[in-house]
């Protein structure tokens, strides 16, 4: 069971910790900048968790083990991140821009699932598309 259930709190408590992060980005630093100091922190804590996860691990053999995907998700993760911090720094609310983008992304990734994965389009996820929907009225109201 906990097998199961750590990584959620690490993702919960790592996003938490990423919202706070990104909110507080000084308003005139450059973006690019920014992300720049945050993915060499990242490369050197990577390098450093597969050395001691890996005892006598070649990381040199496992970059011939890549495919195309983590060099896309570099390119989209620095979308992801640019665009939180431009849209805090626009002046979207940190209680807020989460919860309305993973609306928006749970609604996508269903679409997702379907086509590309074949999954399957129940009542459910039809009535959480509806929920996702009116929980965005709900919350953009004022």
């Amino acid at each position: 069971m906990i097998s199961f259930i750590w990584p959620l709190i690490l993702i919960v408590v790592s996003n938490t910790v990423y919202q706070i992060c990104t909110k507080t980005v000084p308003e005139g630093a450059n973006p690019f900048a920014t992300l720049t100091a945050t993915y060499a922190v990242g490369a050197v804590v990577c390098a450093v968790l597969f050395f001691v996860t890996n005892h006598g691990g070649n990381l040199i053999k496992e970059y011939a083990k890549l495919n195309w995907s983590p060099f896309v998700l570099g390119l989209v993760i620095v979308g992801l991140e640019a665009g939180y911090i431009y849209a805090y720094k626009a002046g979207w609310q940190v209680s807020t821009l989460p919860i309305v983008q993973s609306a928006f992304l749970a609604v996508a990734l269903i679409a997702v699932g379907a086509f590309l994965y074949h999954e399957n389009i129940t009542w459910n996820k039809i009535a959480g598309i509806i929920a996702c929907i009116a929980g965005l009225f709900l919350i953009n109201m004022k």
